[in-house]
């Protein structure tokens, strides 16, 4: 079923868009910045270097489905993908001035092209809705990443290990380690691989991933950008927020010493820090849980 259609005057669809390049600049200026000037950082860069929706995507704001964007702006956006001139008829039907100009999101044409990220992101985010949630990982994963290596070569090799190599590599042999989730499982080490007790692939991924992980949960910032311009901006950057927000938490319970960036570290290998980590994961867990029925009615809504 095709959307019904609501037109935008100028001034208000300009006044969103304003508010989405505010909202992402908070996070892509500092970061743009930092890499004109050759600089890393552990956890602020990393939505922009692991996912790979540049800053200059994210800044676009796009209305989703249904929505006429009027006004002689609108016409700028006829060279992006997936938009179109708005049909008289159309302007009509969304309550529009019928001698145009008027702009929308070209459904159809992205569906074509776009089918097989819809079809796999209402699979993945429908089975994780199902599946209970777990809570006994501790974020060993970050651990794992790291396990038997020598310093010089971790995979963040300017940050300090902060129990050094055999604190870290005694954390991992003393914990069951269970992930779920392939894309963290890919950078185990090759020592560590064996640890865990499950064998997560791409294959299985749709199988495995469950709503207390971290990373699942950071991926709905994922499946949200994949599907951009057919998901409103508003809905994409609430889930780049709550990604944002659970990697720094990710990154606390991690192997690195980050308290000189200003993120205290959340010590797993401690029963204290173990039952910290868990308050954390359920707190996030709740909050994808809503934010991932947002995503599904989303996609469902689409044709």
């Amino acid at each position: 079923m095709t959307p019904a259609l609501l037109s935008l005057p100028e001034s208000v669809w300009q006044a969103r868009a304003a508010a989405h390049q505010q909202r992402v600049d908070r996070y892509a200026a500092p970061y743009l910045a930092r890499r004109s000037a050759n600089q890393k950082h552990p956890v602020e860069d990393f939505l922009f270097t692991y996912y790979t929706q540049k800053p200059g995507q994210l800044s676009r704001w796009h209305p989703g489905p249904g929505l006429v964007l009027t006004g002689a702006a609108a016409a700028e956006r006829l060279g992006w993908k997936f938009y179109r001139p708005a049909a008289g008829n159309e302007l009509e039907a969304a309550g529009a001035p019928t001698e145009g100009p008027g702009v929308v999101l070209d459904l159809e044409k992205f569906l074509e092209q776009r089918k097989e990220a819809v079809d796999f992101a209402r699979i993945i985010l429908g089975r994780t809705a199902a599946r209970p949630a777990q809570f006994g990982c501790f974020g060993l994963h970050e651990w794992a990443m790291v396990y038997q290596q020598e310093a010089n070569a971790v995979r963040h090799e300017y940050l300090e290990l902060r129990l050094g190599s055999a604190g870290t590599d005694r954390t991992v042999e003393e914990n069951r380690i269970r992930c779920t989730h392939f894309d963290a499982y890919r950078f185990y080490t090759p020592q560590a691989s064996g640890l865990n007790e499950l064998r997560p692939t791409r294959e299985n991924q749709r199988d495995l991933e469950q709503p207390g992980c971290l990373h699942a949960n950071m991926d709905l910032y994922k499946w949200a950008y994949k599907l951009s311009p057919a998901l409103p901006s508003e809905l994409v950057m609430d889930c780049f927020e709550l990604s944002w927000r659970i990697r720094a938490m990710d990154m606390q319970a991690s192997p690195y010493d980050l308290a000189a960036w200003g993120y205290p570290p959340i010590p797993i290998e401690t029963a204290a820090g173990k039952s910290d980590y868990v308050a954390h994961q359920r707190a996030f867990s709740a909050e994808s849980a809503v934010l991932r029925e947002r995503l599904r009615a989303a996609v469902d809504a689409l044709p």
